[in-house]
């Protein structure tokens, strides 16, 4: 595995942690092939003010123990991990001092598949979250936002097979989406691990 060190993206009230080359080409690209064909992909809705949609993007839930995990209204209940997530799990933990419990897996079929606002908040994760976010595919530009400074903001572009680790304090006082985009771009994964204890 090449390893290029972190960039560290210097946000205020946040320790949000960037390497975008984490796992080479040629093992991102096996990744990307054998998830998107392995992974029990779900379509599940969504209510936002009384109304339900279908979500604009496919998910599935994997872990190591039986704990559910719910956001947005949505429990999910998770399947055990499989051989590839174990592996990139493993991967982060050799870097990271973390040991992840759960994966949130997430598929984008295209530009207008997304993610709105939010932070992953929910008080299963604890009070100082860790998530380590992985993309294989399609490159997307990925958004913060500060929750009480409203004039803080910063993108990123996330390259496939690139890591984005958000800890501390950052799921307090920042938002973060995927938005649409018009431009023609392909299939994107992200799996994002977490701590459900």
């Amino acid at each position: 595995m090449r390893f290029e060190s972190e960039i560290n993206l210097n946000m205020k009230d946040a320790d949000v942690m960037y390497y975008p080359h984490f796992f080479n080409d040629k093992l991102s690209n096996n990744y990307f092939k054998t998830l998107l064909n392995t992974v029990e992909w779900q379509k599940d809705t969504i209510t936002v003010f009384g109304k339900t949609y279908l979500q604009p993007r496919l998910t599935a839930l994997y872990a190591s123990n039986k704990l559910s995990y719910t956001y947005s209204n949505i429990t999910m209940h998770p399947k055990p991990f499989t051989k590839e997530l174990l592996e990139i799990k493993d991967a982060i933990e050799k870097v990271i001092d973390a040991k992840f419990t759960t994966c949130l897996a997430n598929l984008y079929r295209n530009g207008q598949d997304s993610n709105g606002w939010h932070a992953d908040n929910e008080k299963e994760l604890g009070n100082k979250p860790i998530i380590a976010s992985v993309t294989f595919g399609a490159e997307r530009i990925f958004h913060f936002k500060h929750k009480y400074e409203p004039n803080l903001k910063t993108k990123i572009i996330l390259n496939h097979g690139s890591l984005l680790l958000m800890k501390g304090d950052t799921q307090k006082n920042w938002l973060h989406q995927l938005p649409k985009t018009k431009r023609k771009i392909g299939e994107r994964i992200n799996l994002t691990f977490r701590i459900i204890a």
